[in-house]
């Protein structure tokens, strides 16, 4: 997960959904908005997705897949994680609005998370000129969808939905929903994790992903999603030592698996975060100021393993500060988007705040990490790296 251009999406990172009167289902429930609990870490639970809930009036679904089976395979400077992008073409002949999403993998011992991407017709040209270019299926694609031309101006990608550990159908109500002109794509980004296997091909996998699909009307409201990140600044424990304790070790090691973009974040996060000099330790914060109007509606908390906790606020410290997304223990194996009790209305002036904490005694204690040589773990897309995340549901408002 990682960076994309766009008006309100600076970062990537999980799924999305509405919250007056939208429902999340997830672990057989559509109302539990407590914080999940800390569970084993362990990851990759293999637990069967939720039955997809009935269509409502005027809705319709459109099962989509990736074209064949695919084997994972790790990227060139080394490492053991592929990020996949697949082109699928919906096939849409007129505007519709997405109103939920379920993303199913085929094989979960390989799947670390999936994003759905959705391209408008502006962008397509560059997509398939990608898929077109690139022997074998799909495309490589840390960070976003590998494709500039699909990223910016008109051709924007829009973040749909993810999957990942613990999720299953987002379902958002039917006045609001993604927008899709005809023409556009989706690109479906599969992160494959290839721990379990010592970084060597383990089977192949073809995900699908079905959308739920409604016309709209002209009250129907658009959705977007508004990203926090955190920098990551985990030092090794203090029993722990190696060449990637080092920091600026590490960052050359995150760039070498995944390429300069992925490797610079660490150090552009400090600067978009008004930070002048890394603060290491287990918890990290950021202020982001709100850019437009908008209607806070949900949130979603992203970390990795060696993730604690995460928190969002609204105006930390002013007296109309609120608590907008609390999971006080983060759980990998059960992520998913909260709705908040009420929408809350943002704008100019206000401040958003996302706070992690990361706990590097944890890679002792999982099957994944603890072969791993210690690292001061920075921003990366592994699943050995680590990530600070809170992707926020809202529809921008004109006033």
């Amino acid at each position: 997960m990682k960076k994309s251009s766009g008006p309100l999406w600076r970062f990537g990172a999980a799924s999305v959904a509405l919250a007056t009167a939208f429902a999340v289902v997830a672990c057989g429930s559509s109302t539990d908005t407590a914080a999940p609990p800390t569970g084993s870490h362990h990851g990759h639970a293999a637990q069967p997705p939720a039955p997809t809930q009935p269509l409502r009036a005027g809705e319709r679904f459109l099962d989509l897949k990736m074209a064949e089976a695919y084997t994972p395979a790790p990227p060139e400077g080394g490492g053991t994680d592929e990020y996949r992008c697949q082109v699928i073409d919906p096939g849409l002949t007129k505007a519709t609005f997405v109103t939920g999403t379920q993303v199913t993998p085929e094989n979960v011992a390989l799947a670390h998370h999936a994003i759905v991407y959705a391209v408008p017709p502006g962008g397509a040209a560059a997509v398939r000129e990608q898929d077109a270019k690139t022997p074998g299926l799909g495309w490589q694609c840390f960070g976003g969808t590998g494709v500039p031309g699909a990223e910016v101006e008109e051709g924007e990608a829009t973040w749909v939905d993810t999957w990942a550990p613990g999720a299953s159908e987002t379902l958002f109500t039917q006045d609001v929903g993604f927008k899709l002109e005809p023409g556009s794509l989706i690109v479906l980004q599969m992160h494959y994790n290839l721990l379990a296997s010592d970084g060597k091909p383990a089977g192949s996998d073809r995900s699908a992903v079905r959308l739920r699909l409604t016309n709209g009307t002209p009250q129907t409201r658009e959705l977007d999603t508004f990203p926090l990140d955190a920098p990551t600044d985990l030092p090794c424990a203090p029993d722990e030592s190696g060449p990637l304790c080092d920091r600026a070790a590490s960052i050359a090691d995150v760039t070498k698996r995944f390429g300069p973009e992925v490797g610079g974040t660490a150090d552009e996060q400090l600067e978009e975060c008004g930070q002048s000099a890394p603060k290491p330790g287990n918890t990290q914060t950021c202020d982001q100021e709100v850019p437009a109007p908008m209607t806070l509606f949900a949130g979603f908390g992203h970390m990795h393993l060696l993730g604690r906790s995460i928190k969002v606020e609204l105006n930390p410290g002013k007296p109309n500060a609120e608590v907008v997304l609390d999971v006080p223990q983060f759980d990998f194996d059960n992520q998913r988007l909260m709705k908040l009790p009420e929408p809350v209305e943002i704008g100019p002036g206000d401040t958003l705040r996302v706070t992690c904490t990361h706990d590097a005694a944890l890679r002792k204690q999982l099957p994944q990490l603890k072969n791993l040589p210690p690292r001061y773990v920075v921003w990366g897309d592994g699943t050995s790296d680590e990530m600070c995340t809170g992707i926020m549901t809202v529809s921008p408002r004109t006033s």
